[in-house]
């Protein structure tokens, strides 16, 4: 199995993130990669550096004007008097409940305050001079990845940092600039007639859900928090199925807090049951390590113990498959989950 990263990923050092209203140091950070890296290169996955497939693949999921933003807004931001060090936004659009952002289309204002305000959603978002770059590169990541699996290979692992699965077609949100799982998803698509994308992080990849909810050839389900009292909050409930041509292609199994390991698995099992049943040709994993019970933002109760079991459930389907990294922020428990997850799938899969 190859294992897909750039060290251009780990540039963005955001510098404030607000939780609970208190601005703390981010959970989202460089040592995220660098501990993956090292738990994962023992298992003697190939590293590989993804080449520059160009921004095509990037724009047949986001906007082309949020590309823009994300590409120039700290270099705007910075020309503000009084400046803070990073681009936060301090103003919130209202875009109708239930809106397709993606069918919106620019923001209306042209300051770089009202826009940060349209294109980044909530205080998880901060951009640095080095965001973009990083987005970039993560975004070329998974699609190294998908293209590995394109090529023929049974499996591949794509570390992408920042993480994608909280962003929408043209909006930031929980630490995500570009989709990487979505962005996959579209790439393995030219070969494959249905994929799905599957999501165990223990937050719900309400961006994801977003860009293929009208879609049938793109299957989305994720086991996760309820999202009733916890992020993202407005989406990730069980009666979210798709719309349209979507109906029945989305599936969120959310998990009361405090659930443990048999719980979280059981979920998983059915998720793979649905997969199988929506006749999916190629899967895509959003693989969190969050819901461990040491993750400083897990309010579930997922041991270590869970992982290789994880690992086996999904690797027994038999897909071509690509992983792509998305949440954990417990140096400790990702070192021990991701490999954990990584061995068992490999044997299963025969990757």
């Amino acid at each position: 199995m190859k294992l897909f990263f750039d060290q251009a990923q780990l540039a963005h050092r955001p510098r404030q993130y607000m939780v609970h209203g208190r601005i703390v140091d981010p959970f989202e950070n460089p040592d995220r990669a660098t501990t993956l890296l090292d738990a994962l290169d023992r298992l003697g996955l190939e590293r590989a550096t993804p080449r520059d497939a160009g921004r095509a693949p990037i724009l047949a999921v986001h906007a082309a004007h949020y590309v823009t933003f994300l590409e120039e807004a700290y270099a705007r931001f910075m020309e503000l008097p009084g400046a803070g060090p990073e681009v936060l936004p301090n103003v919130s659009p209202y875009r109708g409940a239930g809106a397709d952002f993606a069918e919106r289309g620019p923001a209306r204002p042209k300051g770089i305050i009202g826009r940060a305000g349209w294109y980044l959603s909530g205080m998880s978002c901060a951009m640095t001079a080095d965001t973009w770059a990083s987005a970039y590169a993560s975004a070329q990541t998974g699609i190294a990845g998908a293209e590995a699996v394109l090529a023929g290979e049974r499996a591949a692992f794509a570390l992408c940092r920042p993480p994608g699965h909280h962003a929408y077609a043209d909006r930031s949100a929980g630490f995500c600039y570009l989709n990487n799982a979505a962005i996959a998803a579209e790439v393995l698509r030219q070969a494959f007639r249905r994929v799905a994308i599957v999501d165990f992080d223990t937050h719900h990849g309400d961006g994801t859900q977003a860009i293929f909810y009208r879609r049938a050839d793109v299957f989305y389900g994720s086991v996760h928090t309820d999202p009733s009292d916890y992020y993202p909050h407005h989406a990730g409930y069980a009666d979210e199925t798709g719309f349209g041509d979507g109906e029945c292609a989305n599936l969120n199994l959310p998990l009361a807090p405090g659930a443990g390991d048999d719980a979280f698995l059981d979920a998983n099992t059915r998720l793979a049951l649905a997969v199988q049943a929506h006749g999916a040709e190629a899967l895509v994993i959003s693989a969190g390590w969050d819901a461990h019970r040491e993750d400083p933002l897990s309010r579930l109760g997922v041991t270590t113990d869970a992982y290789p079991r994880l690992g086996e459930i999904w690797g027994k389907l038999g897909l071509p498959t690509l992983i792509v990294q998305e949440g954990g922020y417990s140096l400790a428990a990702v070192a021990e989950a991701a490999p954990a997850f990584v061995a068992a799938f490999r044997a299963a899969a025969g990757a």
